[in-house]
């Protein structure tokens, strides 16, 4: 057993209860675990603060004087523990809540010692709460940088605060040298001045100076990405060599047809390019299996019809895949409108399709007759059978299941050609990390004629205004979408909150001058269905409803998405919102109504949304704000489970560790060369642990 494989208890000051609360609580089991839980700040012990200087807007810092006395004070309950800690300067108070029979055993009265955290004030006084206290000597001697590190309430209190897990680093970081083997070659570290791996190791716990503990940050975080990145360019690599694609050699008949006589209006630049990248991957012989990104409206939904009709002049059929009923049968109705001039057959396939209909759709789908098949799930049944399948899209991909994905390239014996379109904008560094190891395209033009739309933040107490405005956009002809927020924790509340806004709304504009439907997550399906074909057939002028409508209802005579309690939703869910509306030629708008009261976060989200339409920005700040886990909801995935790299935060060099990641790709593929041995060891491992890992195919 290799020394950094030792179980943790046998590190002295762990022990078998320690252990176990180590492994349970912070998932660390051996002294390699241990070394690799990075410390997330630092603090400055060198300096030293005088009380004199204290102020309630400082951060953690350090004071040096001695306690003259003790206090204590409040009921048996409530009781604190106050100590009169004093410099050549002034005094200041200490206080304790818990603790305190311990604490008058420690620490003794007329004794120097180092107080360290973060001033407050009560009452016109300054003190600092729960602060650690040190002797003098014992703290600077091993580094004037303290390392921080992240614990539980669990642990704490059972002396493994940050302060105790640095007390057992310090136990081994003396024991480490000659045992840590290097994992990158002797080329990266000298071309990219990169120190040790035990020299980093030793100077991200322990460093002496800033620059010291700069170096081994980013020795470590380049190691974390460029395995990463390494990885996923090479399945990358591995999808295209192991999986043939069928070769569409011509681009005629339909597309031609299309293209030159019934597409309405001229492709925009970026739509372009899009296609002349599909183009390219299915004539290489690989399959294809590209993302497309795209705002709302952007024209990916063109984009995609135009690469089916690249099937089907191939003599293959195309699919594409919806999240829900309403988009499928939407993209169904908007595609067989484009395509009524061509010889085609499109047919839709969803839960609701009647069982003789099924019955004749599975049989020309399995002759040949049908060329375009659009639909939900039901796609996925084993029953659905294709003559020769080779186009797949997959609308709003991160609503299926890679499982659910993944049977339909089943559905041939060679796997067909893949595009995935998402309208959620993804940062560059998520989609790097996310998506590394897939091509990605992205549309960032909107077709031409379309109008910005206005986003505008407003108070409760504007509401008369508000309601006047919608009054003369229904006078116009126009309609209005009324969207009401849903947080699974309190549907009662939110289901109530939909009918008060309903009531009023219906007493605002009544009947029968004006029409109001109301849309829910408790309505049944059919009764759902009823009301959404009411307000796209124009019968109704208002539609009152939770988010069901996020994705799926497309009516270009609706002008105006009002949000209510807009300060709930997040930022890209307000996004998707708005992109419901300005959808037609007509000037639309997006108008958030919010309480008075918001937090700064809630306010960022409001003010960002009001000041851009671009989806890329919007992304980026809603990455900062939730981060990578929550925005794309891999938190448990194990994708984005770093160590010590932050994609928020390490963009740079997250680019140049896939560069590096390229490079030795064209050079050494296969990691055969002397030179490489330290990286291979490293990744070999790195590779068995993420068989599976590939979140698209």
């Amino acid at each position: 057993m290799q020394f950094l494989d030792t179980p943790i208890e046998y590190l002295k000051g762990v022990g078998p209860m320690r252990a176990e609360l180590l492994k349970k609580e912070l998932q660390i089991f051996t002294f390699s675990d241990l070394l690799h839980y990075f410390p997330f700040r630092y603090t400055d012990r060198s300096i030293i603060h005088e009380i004199t200087d204290l102020n309630a807007d400082m951060p953690y810092i350090q004071l040096k004087g001695k306690i003259i006395r003790f206090e204590e004070k409040g009921h048996k309950k409530a009781k604190r523990l106050i100590a009169h800690f004093q410099d050549d300067t002034g005094v200041t108070e200490l206080i304790w809540f818990k603790g305190i029979r311990w604490i008058k055993k420690a620490i003794k009265v007329n004794t120097e010692y180092l107080v360290f955290g973060k001033p407050s004030a009560y009452l016109n006084k300054i003190n600092i709460i729960h602060p650690e206290v040190d002797v003098l000597e014992k703290e600077i001697a091993f580094s004037p940088l303290q390392a921080v590190y992240h614990s539980t309430e669990k642990i704490s209190t059972r002396g493994l605060n940050s302060k105790g897990i640095c007390k057992l680093v310090k136990a081994l970081l003396p024991q480490i040298k000659n045992k840590i083997e290097e994992t990158l070659s002797e080329d990266l570290l000298s071309r990219l001045k990169l120190p040790t791996r035990e020299e980093a190791l030793l100077n991200i716990h322990a460093p002496t100076d800033i620059k010291k503990m700069e170096r081994a940050q980013k020795r470590l975080k380049f190691e974390e990405l460029f395995f990463l990145q390494f990885h996923l360019l090479k399945m990358k690599l591995t999808r295209q060599k192991k999986y043939k694609g069928f070769i569409f050699e011509k681009v005629d008949n339909h597309f031609d047809n299309y293209f030159k006589n019934h597409l309405q209006f001229e492709l925009t630049n970026a739509q372009k390019k899009v296609l002349k990248e599909i183009r390219v991957d299915v004539k290489i012989g690989a399959q294809m299996n590209r993302l497309l990104q795209g705002d709302v409206g952007s024209g990916k939904t063109l984009v995609a019809l135009l690469s089916m009709l690249m099937a089907v002049d191939n003599n293959f059929q195309a699919c594409m895949m919806a999240p829900t009923e309403i988009l499928a049968r939407q993209h169904f109705q908007n595609i067989s409108k484009e395509l009524k001039e061509l010889n085609l057959k499109i047919a839709i396939l969803t839960g609701s399709s009647k069982t003789k209909e099924r019955k004749q759709l599975h049989e020309e789908l399995e002759n040949g007759e049908i060329d375009i098949l659009i639909g939900t799930h039901a796609l996925l049944e084993d029953k659905v059978v294709f003559k020769n399948l080779g186009f797949v899209v997959i609308d709003e991909q991160h609503r299926f299941g890679v499982a659910q994905r993944a049977k339909l390239w089943k559905k041939n014996t060679t796997p067909p050609h893949i595009l995935v379109m998402t309208a959620t904008p993804i940062p560059r560094t998520l989609s790097m990390t996310l998506y590394g190891d897939l091509d990605v395209s992205i549309i960032d033009e909107l077709p031409p004629g379309r109008k910005e739309i206005k986003t505008l933040w407003r108070s409760d107490s504007s509401r008369l205004r508000v309601n006047q405005f919608m009054g003369e956009q229904i006078a116009l002809g126009r309609q209005i979408y009324i969207v009401y927020p849903l947080i699974q924790e309190s549907e009662k509340l939110d289901y109530k909150d939909l009918m008060d806004g309903y009531k009023a709304i219906s007493a605002e504009f009544p009947m029968p001058e004006y029409q109001v439907s109301v849309v829910h997550g408790q309505m049944k399906a059919e009764d759902k269905a009823y009301e959404m074909k009411r307000f796209v057939d124009g019968t109704t002028n208002i539609m009152v409803a939770t988010t069901v409508i996020e994705v799926g209802v497309d009516v270009p005579n609706a002008t105006v998405m009002l949000i209510e309690s807009a300060e709930r939703f997040g930022l890209s869910q307000l996004h998707q919102l708005r992109g419901r509306v300005g959808r037609g030629a007509e000037q639309s708008y997006c108008i958030l109504l919010s309480g008075h009261k918001i937090s700064k976060e809630g306010r960022l989200r409001l003010e960002t949304l009001a000041s851009t339409n671009d989806g890329f920005k919007i992304a980026e700040v809603d990455l900062k704000l939730r981060g990578p886990g929550d925005m794309m909801g891999t938190k448990q995935s194990g994708v984005l489970n770093f160590k010590i790299a932050d994609i928020i935060k390490d963009g740079k060099i997250l680019e140049f560790a896939r560069k590096e990641a390229i490079v030795l790709l064209k050079d050494d593929e296969n990691l055969e060369k002397a030179e490489n041995i330290n990286i291979v060891r490293a990744y070999c491992p790195y590779a068995k642990e993420r068989i599976g890992w590939s979140r698209i195919s």
